[in-house]
C-alpha cells in the first residue's frame, strides 16, 4: 500500500500539470464514473436500488466483530435509505486479523483522547505492520520522534512531548537503517518507468487514496 501511494503521489506531481492542457471532462451518462456518490443519490431520489459496499458502524452486521467497530459491508440504497443486511460470521482467520486492527485502533483513539503516550506506544507495538519492521526500542524512539515532529498539532501530549525531547536530546539514539525495505517485495517505480504505461499509472494514482488496487478492489 505504501508503494502504491508513493507511486501515485510521485506520478500526480508530474502528471497534474498536463491535465490543465487537456480537453475538459464531459459529464455525460455514458462517461459516468464508478464513484458511489451519484449512485447513492440516484437510489435515494428515484428508488432505483443500488448495491454497494459501505463503511458503517457494525451493529451486528458481522456477528464476530465488536458492534461499535467500523466495518465495510455490502448494502442497498433505495428510497427508504441505506439498508445493511446481516452478514454473519467472518472466517476465524479474517476475524482475527480484523480484531487485531480494532484493538490497535481502540488504543490509538484512547491515547489521543487522554493524551496518554503509553497507550500510544502500546498501539504502535500492537500494530502488526510496525512490529514487522521495528523492535520495541525502535518503536519507542519512533514515537518520541513523531510526537516531537508533530508537537504543534498534539497539545494533549504536552508533557509526553517534553519528555520525548529530553530523551532525544540526551543522545544514545538508535540509528535509522538506511535503505531498509522491510518486507517489501516490489520496488517503487520511478516516474520514467510509470510513464511507459500512463493509463495504468493513472488508475494507480486514482486508487491510491482509497486503499484499492488498480482493479478498484479493496
Amino acid at each position: 500500500y505504501l508503494r502504491v501511494c508513493t507511486e501515485g503521489r510521485n506520478w500526480f506531481e508530474t502528471d497534474f500539470p498536463n491535465w490543465m492542457t487537456e480537453s475538459p471532462f464531459e459529464y455525460l451518462e455514458e462517461k459516468r464514473s464508478h464513484e458511489h456518490g451519484s449512485y447513492i443519490i440516484e437510489g435515494l431520489e428515484t428508488g432505483k436500488i443500488y448495491r454497494g459496499h459501505f463503511n458503517v458502524v457494525n451493529n451486528g452486521a458481522i456477528s464476530n466483530l465488536p458492534d461499535d467497530a467500523i466495518v465495510e459491508v455490502p448494502g442497498y440504497v433505495d428510497a427508504n435509505g441505506i439498508n445493511i443486511p446481516q452478514v454473519g460470521d467472518l472466517p476465524l482467520g479474517c476475524a482475527a486479523v480484523c480484531n487485531a486492527s480494532i484493538s490497535v485502533q481502540r488504543l490509538a483513539v484512547e491515547a489521543a483522547i487522554k493524551g496518554d503516550d503509553f497507550l500510544l506506544r502500546q498501539s504502535m507495538m500492537m500494530d502488526p505492520l510496525v512490529g514487522a519492521v521495528c523492535n520495541p526500542p525502535e518503536i519507542w524512539q519512533m514515537v518520541d520522534e513523531m510526537l516531537v515532529a508533530q508537537a504543534q498539532w498534539l497539545p494533549q501530549y504536552e508533557d509526553a512531548i517534553t519528555a520525548a525531547k529530553n530523551r532525544l536530546a540526551s543522545g544514545n539514539l538508535i540509528e535509522t537503517k538506511e535503505g531498509y525495505q522491510g518486507a517489501a517485495r516490489l520496488k517503487v517505480k520511478t516516474v520514467d518507468e510509470m510513464s511507459l504505461d500512463k493509463e495504468a499509472t493513472r488508475k494507480i494514482t486514482a486508487a491510491s487514496d482509497k486503499g484499492m488496487n488498480v482493479e478498484g478492489k479493496k
